[in-house]
């Protein structure tokens, strides 16, 4: 969030301009990568199994962020008594999309994965706007050997899948291929609820691979500071939410809606509650499955980049509160 727009006197409202993500310098060389954060389109949804849609998820999430980019100097929260988004905290960038080959899934995975690897080499911390779920896959394999990583997983299915009709590649089944993975120490999945989930063998694998599985009501029997009791401590964090783990009322454009799901302040506070505990330690961040033809007043948009944008927030405020801490 820049403040130079006051200082030159140019207004920049959200319509002017070119739609970056939260209207963030643009990064295409991506060996001169110096920033942050990352915001990396993976517009691919060759993995959808119902209604497509959902390629269009990064520009759609693009615009949308625009609302809540008039150029200030971060974003002052009067609950918290916090700036966030300042750029003492955080230097955000938008690298574009990688390369999405059309009908070549193991191509478009590839070049998902160089991406996120490129982020990751450059220090940067990846935000990745998919794109259907099976984006996740490639971009958490980027991540190998950088772990142990604990996986929070926001959706209303399980996406634990392994294999059917030779697809091991879908939006069914990312979760399965990370629990493949070495640096994947466990996952904690929320939201998961009843029909068109899962099969039991594929609940009872996740289990086995050491995942905590909590519908919605599970989880608001608990709340936040209970969930958070649940995900284990001492190991980073990514996060991959699917915005059909929020119910349809308020996330209408997607192509699995379902629901039962959640509200916003029930999955914000969660990343709120971890980002602190964490001291920000949270790697990496994924958000999918918004298709915004399903949702004319684009309201599926503007919760995507308003989660994002105070999820950034919270981390990088929670970063710079532990180097505070550290120097003191």
């Amino acid at each position: 969030m820049s403040n130079n727009s006051y200082e030159s006197g140019r207004l920049n409202l959200p319509f002017v301009g070119h739609c970056t993500f939260a209207k963030s310098p643009v990064c295409t060389d991506w060996d001169a990568l110096d920033a942050d954060v990352a915001i990396l389109g993976a517009p691919n949804d060759m993995g959808t199994q119902w209604r497509s849609g959902a390629r269009f998820g990064p520009r759609g999430i693009r615009e949308a962020s625009t609302l809540f980019s008039f150029g200030h100097a971060g974003a002052y929260d009067h609950e918290d008594d916090v700036m966030y988004l300042t750029a003492e905290d955080v230097r955000m960038v938008d690298v574009g999309d990688a390369d999405i080959v059309h009908t070549d899934m193991a191509a478009s995975n590839a070049n998902t994965e160089y991406a996120v690897r490129k982020i990751l080499e450059a220090g940067a911390m990846p935000v990745v706007l998919g794109g259907d779920h099976s984006v996740h896959a490639p971009v958490i394999k980027a991540f190998e050997g950088r772990g142990p990583i604990h996986i929070l997983h926001i959706d209303a299915h399980l996406d634990f899948v392994d294999e059917r009709h030779g697809v091991r590649y879908g939006h069914g089944s990312p979760l399965r291929r990370a629990s493949e993975m070495n640096h994947i120490v466990g996952m904690t999945q929320l939201g998961i609820r009843n029909v068109s989930s899962s099969n039991r063998n594929d609940y009872d694998a996740a289990r086995s691979a050491g995942s905590q599985i909590l519908s919605v009501r599970d989880v608001r029997r608990l709340g936040a500071r209970g969930v958070l009791e649940l995900i284990p401590s001492g190991v980073p964090y990514y996060i991959t939410i699917d915005i059909d783990g929020f119910d349809p009322s308020i996330a209408p454009g997607t192509g699995t809606p379902s629901h039962g799901g959640f509200l916003y302040y029930e999955v914000l506070e969660i990343i709120q509650l971890l980002a602190q505990r964490s001291r920000g330690n949270i790697v990496g961040m994924d958000l999918v499955e918004v298709a915004p033809a399903y949702d004319p007043t684009g309201m599926t948009s503007i919760l995507a980049a308003q989660l994002l944008l105070n999820s950034i927030g919270f981390i990088f405020h929670a970063r710079a509160q532990a180097r505070t801490a550290q120097e003191a």
